[in-house]
């Protein structure tokens, strides 16, 4: 058994300024590093962690790095653990976004699971990815706790794919929150969820996504 606490990044500038990153690399914000901190200590008050994995994207990785540092662990990336590519839509406001891709974002707000991103990847190849990735690392690290510190789509994927539920139903799951910790079991090919975005810890100091994302 592998268990998996899943980091999503702290607050970004792009969260900030509001516009769709994807693949873009958008720091965290001062509140950003706090909530990575924040999230640092409570995973090692409470866990044993034995590796940290993250997206090298430099919001999620800095996050990761916040947590390796504090227990004296390397960080290793990994490609496959980014957000979305987002192709078009990248660095794109989302109060753009309905009137330039009135049509593929509609479906990204209503159906999620089915979206396209215009110029970039499907959500079906994304869960693909992140999946295939994280059954990786726990294959490489059977009966230990592992961090994994990515971005808000990976998570949500993982959860649909957890819940049993089909792309299409994804749109029922939702996002979690600035550097919330999500805690999920992989035993005999299966993943199970323990818990999903935590951030009590956090305190006055959580974030989230924007309602029209």
């Amino acid at each position: 058994m592998t268990k998996l606490l899943m980091i999503r990044h702290g607050q970004s500038v792009a969260n900030v300024e509001r516009i769709f990153a994807g693949h873009l690399d958008s720091p965290l914000t001062q509140l950003g590093q706090r909530q990575a901190q924040l999230t640092a200590n409570y995973l090692y008050s409470h866990y044993p962690v034995d590796r940290v994995y993250t997206s090298d994207l430099s919001r999620a990785y800095t996050t990761g790095k916040t947590v390796a540092d504090l227990f004296g662990l390397p960080v290793i990336s990994h490609i496959e653990l980014r957000e979305i590519f987002a192709g078009l839509w990248e660095g794109e406001s989302y109060d753009l976004l309905p009137e330039r891709f009135a049509h593929s974002y509609a479906v990204w707000m209503k159906d999620i699971g089915n979206a396209v991103c215009d110029g970039g990847e499907s959500v079906a190849a994304l869960q693909s990815r992140v999946l295939g990735i994280l059954r990786r690392i726990c294959h490489e690290n059977p009966d230990k706790c592992v961090v994994v510190a990515t971005h808000a789509t990976p998570i949500r994927a993982l959860q649909c794919h957890c819940e049993g539920k089909c792309l299409a139903q994804m749109k029922d799951v939702p996002w979690v929150s600035n550097a919330s910790i999500s805690s999920f079991v992989y035993e005999n090919g299966v993943f199970n969820i323990d818990f999903v975005s935590y951030d009590t810890h956090l305190g006055q100091l959580t974030s989230v996504l924007p309602e029209n994302c």
